[in-house]
């Protein structure tokens, strides 16, 4: 019983900083789509 209470303590104690913590940006890293040219019409059967 006597080692239970410290680690039941250290749990709680961690769990309060945890808690308490401020939250970290997410940084979203969207890569850019490739840039391609439009097709360009050059006649019925070509």
């Amino acid at each position: 019983m006597s080692k239970f209470l410290p680690v039941l303590f250290a749990l709680g104690l961690v769990g309060g900083l945890s808690a308490c913590a401020q939250p970290e940006e997410e940084v979203i890293m969207v890569a850019p789509e490739p840039i391609s040219s439009e097709p360009v019409y050059t006649g019925k059967y070509k």
